[in-house]
């Protein structure tokens, strides 16, 4: 079996209609639901440069870090801007990528340089008494499975302090959070889908933030390529990249090269919880990048940016899918975004 938590799928995307499409083999762990047919889009307008302007209400200007406590997550300020949501006609991928739409982020946005780590969850846990969690979903060499004792410290691989957190639910996504916006006064959260992939893209509109290149892999993103095959255990026959990053499973946070915005990691490493629910297509989302999706029940919600046993074709910008907020895998993160003021 190389796909991850079907029967979790299938009540989480109950809701969706998603768990009644095929999966097809994309993802070591993850199933993806089949491409769809969808109207074909006229030509998008190339999408205007980021603005420029001064960021308002950060300590920084755009493209500076900085960090709101000494084990608060850094953050970058990104820029306004407008971009075309979505997989463009050509690009394979499943049928929830579309149709395209023009979104806008109205004003800066500071978002997470990294994934949230393990050394920053630990404070949190530390600080609230947060409970581990019963299982997590984590790879046996032929399966996915369920497992009591495993957790976010215990993951069923190695971890530094410096790793993404993996083994978090949405729910504990939301918990952190707020504990941080508490603790600093700050308005943090999740981003938006809508902000995720604009801050993913960082101004392309190609498969990956650094091109169509898929060979290109190994210096940008830790996703599945040799190191995965030769260091997990079952992962001999998966679909990977062919090149080798040096790791097998998790890698510290940047130490692949940063996007255009200076975001590290947007895709691979770990998947990355967003606020929005999950919906099978765009129709009727919102222009306005700030709103998050509320509508279908959110029995699922949105997960972006594959992870380190990920297939180049699901490492893409476009790429999304939605897993039960109470879910914990052991390839599942969060980053985080933070308001003006």
């Amino acid at each position: 079996m190389r796909w991850r938590l079907l029967a979790a799928m299938a009540l989480a995307l109950g809701a969706s209609g998603a768990a009644a499409q095929s999966p097809i083999p994309n993802d070591p762990f993850l199933s993806v639901p089949a491409p769809a047919s969808r109207p074909v889009p006229r030509p998008p307008q190339a999408a205007p440069r980021p603005a420029q302007a001064p960021a308002a209400s950060f300590p920084v200007g755009i493209g500076q870090s900085f960090r709101d406590c000494p084990d608060c997550p850094e953050m970058v300020v990104i820029p306004a801007g407008s971009f075309v949501m979505g997989s463009p006609e050509g690009e394979v991928g499943a049928g929830d990528e579309g149709p395209r739409r023009s979104v806008r982020v109205s004003a800066p946005l500071a978002v997470g340089r990294f994934h949230v780590t393990v050394g920053e969850y630990r404070s949190f846990v530390s600080a609230t008494g947060r409970p581990d969690g019963g299982s997590c979903f984590v790879w046996t060499g032929s399966q996915s499975q369920d497992t009591p004792g495993r957790n976010w410290r215990s993951p069923g691989f190695a971890q530094s302090d410096r790793d993404p957190v993996v083994c978090a639910s949405w729910e504990d996504s939301q918990a952190y959070a707020g504990w941080l916006s508490g603790r600093t006064g700050r308005g943090y959260r999740l981003l938006t889908e809508a902000q995720w992939e604009y801050a993913a893209r960082a101004g392309t509109q190609t498969r990956w933030w650094w091109g169509d290149d898929e060979a290109a892999q190994c210096r940008h993103a830790n996703g599945g390529d040799a190191a995965t095959r030769s260091g997990v255990p079952g992962a001999s026959n998966w679909t990977v990249a062919s090149c080798n990053d040096g790791f097998a499973y998790t890698s510290p946070v940047g130490r692949f090269l940063a996007n255009r915005f200076g975001l590290h990691d947007m895709g691979g490493n770990g998947w990355q919880w967003v606020q929005d629910c999950y919906g099978n297509n765009y129709r009727g989302a919102p222009a306005d990048a700030s709103r998050a999706v509320t509508t279908g029940g959110c029995s699922a919600r949105v997960l972006r940016g594959g992870s380190w046993g990920s297939t180049p074709q699901v490492l893409r910008a476009a790429h999304r899918y939605g897993v039960a907020p109470g879910i914990r895998d052991l390839d599942i993160g969060f980053r985080l975004a933070r308001t003006p003021g």
